[in-house]
């Protein structure tokens, strides 16, 4: 792949670059090598962060196939395959076959698939890599009427793997008792069409960093998971020589670590999903790690390795300063972003990066402004300057993801030594 003028961050009249070349073009971020404003990824936030949730796994037996929908980057699926993962997760064929293209052998598609044109794209995915393994979702009869409809249609005798959903009451999707999962599994266990491999579920709705509460939540919806594959090993429903039982979004993965079991007689293996952990971040998912390690008691969890730097190009006015990062840029779903460091840039040599003031904080974004609010009555030198670089981090991974289509990766000194593509 080939960096250009034409991707945001790339500098205007550089001649294309190879992805793979970045790193050896001595690119200095808070040099201004790079236009800003731009998202980078710290290689030793990464590196942490993928040996801490490797030994969170093996620790207790478990593997992971993490969510690729939240970086939508093949580089980065490959450093997680390195690091340990059996797999790779996605919610939708589009995203699977962009896995697929890139070497990820083994795909939980964590989501329903039930369209012809989705259907029609697995089924040429499993033919073009005929040693792939793919696994998605059913939930309701329905679902398999519309799959054995498209089956009959075709006739090429493709047989799809699946998944049993188990679903929470006012959520997300999923089968809501244990009545209506066994009657499904009886269903797919007749159809020509597919082949049941196990069973999955979605606890994350249920995070609420109430400890007792989101304890018990999850244990009640583990039990009924244990439960229907209790009850359709004794019917011989599944159709594999290992069954896997799947769940763990990134929000209160230890609790489902803690109560993803199975009475099997069968080989079975336990898979997280969770794909946060690779970037983390300064305020949704942290405040989470923080309950994580208050129920684990841990002095370390994950780093935030993502961040995304912008320039002071106004101060219009005392207590307002305004950056050059937007919604186009940064994510806003959850929480606003959080300035947390600050530096002096320019030809001249990149300045020292010093953590902000306290009193400085983002309170609004337009599509390509940042509204940065501080105390007027500071001493100049903690107040912002225009010229001034402000790295800030962020609230959401996924959403600040799918705004760029490349991320260099940088050491702590902002030196350039990697890049990752996206493909949103």
């Amino acid at each position: 792949m080939q960096l250009n003028h034409e991707f945001k961050g790339f500098p205007t009249g550089h001649v294309p670059v190879a992805l793979s070349d970045v790193g050896a073009l001595g690119w200095q971020v808070l040099r201004g090598d790079l236009p800003l404003p731009l998202a980078v990824l710290k290689q030793s936030a990464l590196a942490h962060n993928l040996a801490w949730m490797r030994d969170f796994c093996a620790q207790r037996g478990l593997d992971i196939a993490p969510h690729g929908k939240t970086t939508m980057s093949p580089e980065l699926y490959a450093r997680q395959i390195a690091a340990g993962a059996w797999g790779i997760s996605f919610a939708t064929v589009y995203q699977a076959a962009l896995g697929a293209r890139h070497g990820v052998g083994r795909l939980i598609i964590a989501n329903q698939v039930l369209q012809a044109a989705d259907l029609d794209g697995l089924a040429s995915l499993l033919r073009t890599y005929p040693r792939l393994q793919a696994f998605f979702l059913v939930d309701s009869l329905a679902q398999v009427d519309a799959i054995e409809a498209w089956h009959r249609s075709h006739g090429d005798g493709v047989v799809f793997t699946v998944l049993l959903e188990h679903g929470i009451a006012g959520k997300r999707t999923g089968c809501r008792t244990r009545e209506q999962a066994l009657a499904l599994a009886r269903r797919v266990k007749a159809s020509p069409a597919l082949r049941l491999a196990g069973i999955e579920c979605y606890e994350g709705s249920l995070a609420s960093c109430r400890h007792e509460e989101d304890r018990a939540g999850v244990a009640a919806l583990m039990a009924r998971l244990q439960e229907t594959a209790a009850d359709c090993e004794r019917e011989d429903l599944f159709e594999c020589d290992e069954v896997l039982l799947t769940a763990g979004g990134s929000a209160i993965f230890d609790l489902v670590a803690e109560h993803l079991q199975a009475h099997l007689q069968r080989p079975f293996r336990r898979v997280l999903r969770s794909g946060c952990y690779l970037t983390h971040d300064r305020l949704q998912y942290r405040r989470h790690m923080l309950c994580v390690g208050e129920r684990l008691k841990l002095t370390e969890t994950l780093r935030p390795a993502l961040e995304v730097w912008s320039v002071v190009q106004s101060c219009p006015e005392p207590g307002l300063a305004l950056l050059s990062m937007g919604k186009r840029d940064v994510s806003y779903d959850l929480d606003l972003p959080v300035p947390v460091w600050r530096a002096e840039g320019g030809r001249d040599g990149p300045g020292t990066v010093h953590a902000v003031p306290g009193h400085w904080t983002i309170t609004a974004l337009n599509d390509q402004h940042a509204y940065l609010k501080y105390d007027p009555t500071s001493l100049p030198a903690q107040q912002p300057q225009v010229g001034q670089l402000v790295g800030s981090g962020i609230s959401h991974p996924c959403t600040t993801f799918d705004k760029w289509r490349w991320m260099p990766v940088v050491d702590d000194d902002y030196r350039v030594v990697d890049a990752v593509s996206i493909h949103f």
